[in-house]
């Protein structure tokens, strides 16, 4: 595989990253192809004290980098972006090598990284403070945005690259370092990732703005979120484990940016078009293997149409072909583990437990030649009920719940009935149902869409959802001022000194 020397991996590989490769103390991670099951290669992972290298080296060049103008940041961005353009092939063919995600999703995924970076180029230019009005005279008052220190970033194995980008571009141009915990299934992905950018960086002596420590949750994972040096973690994972990130980063006054758990459902009213409902929901559900936190979870469709639906769906998933990720006519490749395979057949027993049928697909899927070791299941349908604790949950594999709603008010009502809020759609030809959605008393999540699915979010708009979901926004809109600290300044440029609120003093 020539496309993994162009990334500089080899066989064996330093697991940490401080303006320069470690000679790393930690134990020896094997990174494995979920399409075969075998090794591609291994990581020396970050021992406590390569850690601390780390970190010290993010920390001296935050000091220096938050010196240099953010336009000037900005235009290293922009070096930054071009070298992932010159590398998008082998970097999204290693995504597809270590995650499993269908290689034109891995190349998505690299061009993800490649538009954040030119967001976050034009954004260098428009860190906007306020001028505001002092009510004393000869007084000026502003709002000014600072750069906050450096930034920790613990990334899920789904989305190897575009998560890390998401945060990294948006932090440099901010004037920020990064300390990067990735996934300990995919480090192959981190490790090609900084070797794509760490050139431009290197060549201003920027090197360790870009820090990567590779480790477990014990070594390096408590350590990151436990650091008083690292003001701001952004954390994409379990709900379950958000809760340990946002108590233990909250417990040092520290800041967090949470992207965790979907459950995400598209709404079928009864005049959706559903040439276009039947497709999105297709790719939201079986996409990425169902292991994107934006994957459709639960399809709750108006009784009048759910046969109909039923059907196509089921006509859908039959046509939907299996197998070596790497290959274009392969939709479907395997989940990232053993587990996840467990995970859904486990999903499935307690669906049929609750009174629910599988209407298609669950079973395993046996393949022959080098993809025998692999990972794959067939994505399934099943019907079920709203209320069930199984559909509350979040299984993070190919599982999707159709689920019969009477109106739009019952639409909305399961809709927002489980705990997560990050993404949701609507199919309706209706202003009247699209409005309501929309609207205060309509989807609770983040992100509420209107005649397209729920997976495939643009750069441009924040990213991130409510209640159990985090509450965290990362990529464009104003998720830029999350890594900074803002600072209002008045000045006296009078030759008097009064007071404010008319106090007298003296």
């Amino acid at each position: 595989m020539e496309f993994l020397k162009d990334l500089g991996i080899e066989s064996e590989n330093s697991g940490a990253y401080s303006g320069e490769w470690l000679a790393c103390t930690g134990n020896v991670l094997a990174s494995t192809n979920p399409a075969t099951g075998e090794t591609i290669a291994s990581v020396r992972q970050a021992s406590a004290d390569d850690y601390e290298a780390v970190v010290t080296a993010a920390q001296e060049a935050f000091l220096r980098w938050r010196e240099v103008p953010a336009p000037v940041r900005g235009d290293v961005v922009r070096r930054m972006g071009n070298a992932l353009r010159e590398k998008k092939d082998p970097l999204g063919r290693l995504i597809t090598l270590e995650m499993g995600k269908i290689l034109q999703e891995g190349l998505g995924e690299v061009q993800e990284a490649i538009d954040i970076a030119d967001f976050a180029v034009g954004q260098s230019r428009m860190l906007y403070g306020l001028s505001m009005h002092s009510e004393r005279p000869g007084h000026a008052m502003r709002e000014q945005w600072h750069p906050l220190g450096v930034v920790g970033c613990i990334t899920a194995f789904n989305f190897p690259m575009a998560v890390w980008a998401w945060n990294a571009m948006i932090a440099f141009a901010c004037g920020d370092a990064m300390l990067w915990k990735p996934s300990s299934m995919t480090p192959l992905c981190a490790i090609g990732l900084t070797n794509a950018v760490r050139p431009v960086l290197e060549a201003e002596g920027f090197g360790a703005l870009a820090g990567l420590a590779i480790g477990s949750g014990r070594e390096v994972g408590q350590r990151l979120l436990e650091d008083q040096r690292v003001p701001l973690v952004s954390f994409t994972g379990s709900c379950q484990v958000g809760r340990t990130v946002a108590s233990t980063v909250a417990g040092r006054f520290g800041r967090t940016i949470l992207e965790l758990g979907g459950n995400n459902a598209v709404v079928l009213m009864e005049d959706a078009d559903l040439d276009l409902a039947i497709p999105s929901i297709v790719f939201g559900a079986v996409g990425t293997a169902g292991q994107r936190c934006t994957s459709t979870r639960r399809v709750l469709v108006h009784e009048s149409i759910a046969d109909d639906v039923e059907e196509r769906l089921t006509r859908a998933y039959e046509q939907v072909r299996i197998g070596n990720p790497m290959d274009d006519a392969t939709l479907c490749g395997p989940v990232v583990s053993p587990d996840a395979i467990a995970d859904m057949e486990a999903a499935i027993e307690k669906v049929k437990a609750a009174g629910g049928e599988v209407i298609c697909g669950g079973d395993r899927v046996a393949l022959d030649g080098a993809e025998a070791g692999g990972h794959y299941i067939r994505p399934a349908i099943a019907r079920a009920d709203n209320s069930w604790q199984i559909v509350q949950d979040e299984t993070f594999a190919p599982l999707l719940y159709l689920i019969r709603v009477r109106d739009l008010d019952d639409a909305v009502a399961k809709h927002n009935d489980v705990p997560q809020g990050l993404s949701s759609s609507m199919f309706t030809l209706s202003m009247r149902n699209a409005e309501r959605f929309l609207s205060a008393s309509g989807s609770d999540c983040g992100i509420a869409n209107v005649n397209i699915g729920t997976s495939g979010a643009e750069i441009g708009g924040a990213f991130g959802g409510e209640k159990e979901t985090g509450g965290g926004r990362e990529s464009g809109s104003d998720a830029w001022k999350a890594y900074m600290r803002r600072q209002t300044n008045t000045v006296n440029w009078s030759t008097d000194l009064p007071l404010a609120q008319g106090i007298q003093f003296g």
